[in-house]
């Protein structure tokens, strides 16, 4: 199975808020951003083969006036069921708002984790507000994912992005699975010290393909410090798609040929494409089904990528 862990989509630039830079300018790291149709559902399907299950996140900040509505995603989800699944976006700046709609979003919605992202919500992630959250996640199952939000815009809180600042959720609250985007760029040995402390704490790797060098000492530390086993694949759409993504992660050993520096075992690699995160983070049943298997019948477009 494929799960692609990291996934948006939106409608308008509207509903990016504040996250766009007001002058035009694009930071250099993650992609430009791509234009509204570029982050259409339409494209989003037809980026996500040869995955077997997608992860749509939700997003909301008051603080960068941003909002991509978990009524959108439920609707997307709902109707590509047996492919995605859906993540509410909630702002812990509001703790009492945020779990009204964490509440909601699994209740009404189906939704089977949040997503937060500290910087870009003004709050520091284990304040006693955003504990409140968690532990109302934890206590119904859902994975949180965190954001780092640093390249989202000038406004973001670089000190509230901080990997190492997710110690205390995930000591304070085990039972609640903890997902680490983009590796925690730009610390990613502060990301690698948490998978390697906690049995709770997960990490994906999307954004971070489009710079191979760093991906590659990033993948190499994790190898090196043993826990490739908990990341997880995430192409980042729509800044990538997950077949570009998969044959970027299967090519970065060619960052080490010709000199001595160390390669990465070409089985975790795949490890990583074919890990079911789903079961990892507890919620195989999606929307009450159980995960659709691969098919017998599979093009060998698609089985190209397990080799």
């Amino acid at each position: 199975m494929i799960v692609d862990c990291y996934t948006h989509i939106w409608d308008a630039v509207e509903q990016l808020g504040r996250c766009v830079p007001s002058d035009g300018s694009q930071a250099p790291f993650p992609p430009p951003l791509p234009d509204p149709l570029s982050a259409s559902t339409s494209r989003h399907l037809a980026a996500g083969e040869p995955v077997d299950k997608t992860i749509v996140l939700g997003f909301k900040t008051g603080y960068l006036d941003a909002e991509i509505p978990n009524e959108k995603i439920a609707e997307f989800v709902a109707a590509h069921s047996d492919r995605l699944i859906g993540f509410a976006g909630v702002d812990p700046s509001d703790p009492k708002e945020a779990v009204a709609e964490l509440t909601r979003a699994r209740e009404k919605f189906r939704m089977r984790g949040i997503a937060v992202a500290p910087a870009a919500q003004d709050v520091h992630p284990s304040n006693s507000q955003a504990m409140l959250v968690y532990t109302a996640a934890a206590e119904q199952g859902m994975p949180v994912l965190f954001h780092t939000g640093v390249y989202i815009s000038t406004a973001t809180k670089l000190e509230y992005a901080r990997p190492v600042l997710l110690d205390e959720v995930a000591r304070e609250l085990p039972d609640l699975k903890i997902v680490i985007a983009h590796m925690g760029y730009p610390w990613v040995s502060e990301t690698i010290v948490l998978l390697a402390k906690h049995k709770n704490v997960f990490a994906e790797i999307s954004w971070l393909l489009a710079q191979p060098w760093q991906a590659y000492q990033a993948l190499v530390s994790a190898h090196q410090f043993g826990v490739m086993d908990k990341l997880l694949f995430g192409s980042g759409f729509p800044f990538a798609s997950a077949p570009d993504c998969i044959e970027a992660l299967y090519s970065i050993n060619h960052m080490s040929h010709g000199t001595n520096l160390p390669t990465i075992p070409r089985e975790h690699l795949r490890g990583i494409v074919q890990r079911d995160a789903l079961h990892l983070l507890g919620i195989d049943n999606g929307h009450g089904a159980a995960p659709t298997p691969p098919s017998a019948d599979r093009s060998p477009d698609h089985d190209e990528f397990l080799l």
